[in-house]
């Protein structure tokens, strides 16, 4: 067990910032999560997989839901409704706890990223549990059934969700993750566009197969990275590629950006323009909450499952979606995909096929060394 201080909290929220590849929530959130459980005096204790026993009970709480802001028209929509003070997510926690009739021992964040990490996290401080060194994506993903829980058939439901509204509502049974992903997004889209979750309650020994283990720790070690190579002054988007077996990309300007709000999801892209050894070129990328798609001169450069990343030069600090502004200096990079990702169960699920772009998946490694 490894009790986490406030700068292996802070490195782990960047780290997974950038693993989120532009989504996964907002890191000023997750940092503020953080700060407000270390000043209720609550523990951050960081367990591996083999620390756990086999007949623990553990939860994946975290938030779903869109990630860009709502319009005027769309928030008097809930002008009526007050917010309750209860964090929806541990709402959610410990709805499920009551409904199995079980304690759990400790969380599993859903994905790697500045705000849905620091939710488990959040979650598990404040209910007292251990939180796990895994993951089942090992970067952010924009839906349910993006998961390494789904391609190695551990079942999601009983589902439990919260919003901050005060309404709660437990999904015993579910066809398939997709049929959970629509009911879920629903309920987001009814809430605000954002709503606690708690999925895939099971044992450690069932759990234990189906997610990436040591993910915690990669995060903290990219977040290390990072604050370290600002520190210094160094390149950042090289450092986090010499950390993460990565490779630059592009470096430019946004020259133009938009998105809207589709179904629950934040989708848009964002184009630069070529700076320094990338003058004359343009680069696009396309996400869906996250990175999806890079184009370099309208031909296809990186795809889903690797990550396609961005730092701002400007700010030295990670982007998320869709905070862009015109003449912002970014570098773009990428970081390979978790070898579950790369596997026919993997790509089938999250490739670029299944975003309807009918190419083939071709590894970081083989295209650009």
């Amino acid at each position: 067990m490894k009790k986490l201080t406030k700068q292996d909290l802070y490195d782990i929220l960047y780290g997974c910032t950038i693993l989120g590849t532009g989504g996964g929530g907002a890191l000023a959130e997750g940092l503020a999560m953080v700060d407000d459980a270390l000043a209720k005096g609550k523990e951050f204790n960081l367990v591996s997989l083999d620390e756990v026993p086999d007949d623990a009970y553990i939860a994946t709480p975290y938030m779903c839901g869109a990630i860009s802001p709502l319009t005027e028209e769309e928030e008097r929509k809930y002008a009526a409704w007050s917010p309750i003070d209860e964090e929806p997510c541990l709402r959610a926690f410990r709805a499920m706890e009551k409904y199995m009739g079980k304690e759990f021992y400790g969380v599993v964040s859903t994905e790697l990223g500045g705000g849905n990490t620091a939710k488990a996290f959040y979650v598990g401080a404040l209910a007292g549990k251990y939180i796990i060194d895994a993951d089942p994506a090992g970067r952010s993903v924009p839906e349910l059934q993006h998961s390494t829980y789904y391609i190695n058939g551990l079942p999601i439901a009983p589902i439990a969700v919260a919003n901050q509204f005060g309404d709660v509502a437990i999904l015993t049974e579910v066809v398939d993750d997709v049929r959970a992903e629509a009911l879920v997004r629903a309920m987001a889209v009814a809430s605000k566009n954002h709503i606690g979750v708690v999925d895939h309650p099971a044992q450690a020994k069932d759990l234990k197969k189906a997610v990436i283990p040591g993910a915690i720790s990669y995060a903290l070690k990219l977040g290390q990275a990072f604050r370290e190579a600002k520190e210094q002054g160094k390149d950042l988007a090289e450092a986090l590629c010499q950390a993460g077996n990565g490779v630059v990309l592009f470096r430019g300007t946004v020259r133009d950006f938009g998105w809207d709000t589709i179904d629950g999801f934040t989708v848009g892209e964002t184009l630069l323009e070529g700076t320094g050894d990338y003058v004359g070129s343009t680069y696009k990328v396309w996400y869906k909450n996250e990175h999806i798609i890079a184009w370099r001169n309208g031909e296809i450069d990186v795809t889903v499952p690797d990550l396609i990343c961005m730092v701002c030069d400007d700010t030295k600090e990670p982007i998320t979606n869709p905070n862009y502004q015109v003449g912002m200096r970014v570098s773009v990079f990428a970081l390979p995909a978790p070898a579950e990702w790369r596997t026919e169960k993997g790509l089938e699920c999250f490739g670029p096929k299944h975003f309807g772009y009918n190419i083939d998946y071709v590894p970081i490694e083989k295209k650009f060394r």
